[in-house]
């Protein structure tokens, strides 16, 4: 039986020439450093036909290792591509920030940056749009229900007119501000410049706190109306002018008050002409049979006496 016993023994080998000439008839293997080894193959002149780069991937790795990306013009689908691309975690921490700000933190640097999105304004939009066309029709059923010459008929236009009014609200107020305060930053070069993505979607996440104080008009109640009115003016109010404010303080004072002026006073025109125009207390249809009947009987008693 073969003794399988055996001594691990370290030898000295020869240096690479050494051993390369005593051994011409083996096969070696080197693994060099890639960089060295082409630096010295350049220096022998020995180099290989260098391997062609794609000049996109080059981009793409330079983008990534600089830490930006390039964007599309406005023309082409992959800009708006981009303004979509958005998980729901990002967009849940918007919404939140929106509605609980916080002093000393700046809403487009915080949760923003460079990466403004379409896909939560357009949404809260929508869904706000609904949601005050829906409470409007319940809160007039509320409110009359029970009267007997009151016919409930859904006013199907509030849907129109919400949607015309949150929707020019959310683009034409951020697309004069912006223009605005792109003309004073030509004026004042030490100002915070905003793109206008950025500033729409600041406006479009400081709505969201609106949804649930329009579902809490449904109560036929004035008070707890005007309550939700301020709370929900006070807090996306501070979130608009604490994000602005940066952009505009080191203006002239009458002008930084008067941009401060403008955003708050546009702010509440449009809680309150929501809360006047779809939640006022609606004139109920009467039967028209009833209303011929009654003067008749009045000239009947007339005539009797």
């Amino acid at each position: 039986m073969a003794n399988t016993d055996f001594h691990l023994e370290f030898q000295e080998f020869e240096d690479d020439q050494g051993f390369i000439k005593s051994n011409q008839s083996s096969t070696t293997v080197t693994i060099d450093d890639p960089i060295k080894s082409r630096k010295q193959r350049k220096a022998t002149g020995t180099a290989p036909e260098e391997e062609e780069i794609d000049p996109l991937d080059s981009n793409d790795q330079t983008e990534l290792l600089s830490g930006e990306k390039r964007s599309a013009p406005f023309w082409t689908f992959e800009f708006y591509q981009t303004l979509f691309d958005v998980d729901s975690h990002q967009v849940k921490n918007r919404i939140v920030g929106s509605i609980l700000p916080w002093p000393g933190k700046n809403f487009v640097e915080v949760y923003l940056r460079s990466n403004p999105d379409l896909y939560g304004p357009f949404w809260i939009c929508a869904t706000l749009v609904f949601a005050i066309a829906i409470s409007g029709n319940i809160s007039s059923f509320v409110v009359n229900h029970g009267q007997p010459k009151y016919k409930y008929v859904p006013d199907f236009r509030k849907v129109t007119m919400a949607a015309t009014a949150i929707y020019s609200y959310a683009w034409l107020v951020p697309l004069a501000l912006w223009g605005f305060l792109t003309w004073r930053n030509t004026k004042i070069t030490s100002l915070v410049s905003y793109s206008f993505m950025q500033i729409v979607c600041v406006y479009g996440y400081s709505l969201s706190i609106y949804i649930p104080a329009v579902i809490l008009w449904i109560i036929p109640s004035e008070g707890l109306r005007w309550f939700s009115i301020v709370v929900a003016l006070c807090l996306s109010g501070s979130v608009l002018v604490m994000t602005f404010w940066p952009a505009i303080r080191d203006d002239k004072p009458r002008i930084t008050i008067a941009i401060i002026a403008t955003i708050v006073i546009l702010h509440v025109l449009l809680a309150v002409g929501c809360k006047a125009c779809f939640f006022s207390r609606p004139t109920y249809e009467m039967d028209p049979s009833e209303d011929h009947n009654e003067p008749l009987r009045t000239t009947s008693t007339l005539s009797s006496t």
